[in-house]
């Protein structure tokens, strides 16, 4: 049986959505969220990204990272899912109770259910990409790797 999130707020899986407030350090500075980072990352070399990373909320960054008044960089189509696969495997490095949900999960799919998001969810009829449950596979996988080669060294890297 799949198992499915959309919003923080759905329990046990709320803590694999964007929003969820688990933050992190990569590209050496500190990420309240994934999805400051990911918004961030649009703008990679520019001062827009640390004004994103600095917003209260991630609804603030997620608004601000939409904006197309700020210089999008020219790749980011081509490299949007190594930017999400970097911040949600660094999430989960970093929990380890986040980690632990997630491998629970064991080898069931996950599923976005993002009612307008045909990308990063399934969208509304179903019929998407559902990239970030992908993802959050993808993160299981290696997660799971990291743990079958040196459980010690995992649980220090989760300190």
């Amino acid at each position: 049986m799949p198992i499915t999130f959309y919003g923080v707020q759905d329990k046990p899986y709320g803590c694999f959505s964007n929003f969820s407030p688990h933050g992190f350090k990569l590209d050496g500075a500190w990420w309240p969220t994934v999805e400051h980072y990911f918004q961030a990352q649009k703008f990679h070399g520019t001062h827009h990204v640390d004004i994103i990373r600095k917003l209260a909320t991630p609804a603030d960054a997620k608004r601000l990272g939409r904006q197309r008044r700020r210089p999008l960089r020219p790749d980011w189509e081509g490299v949007k899912d190594d930017v999400m696969r970097r911040a949600v495997l660094r999430k989960f490095e970093t929990h380890a109770d986040l980690r632990a949900i997630l491998l629970v999960t064991g080898d069931e799919e996950i599923i976005e259910t993002s009612p307008s998001d045909y990308y990063w969810g399934c969208g509304k009829t179903g019929t998407g990409k559902n990239r970030l449950g992908q993802i959050l596979m993808e993160v299981r996988a290696i997660l799971r790797e990291q743990t079958r080669r040196d459980p010690q060294e995992n649980m220090a890297s989760s300190v």
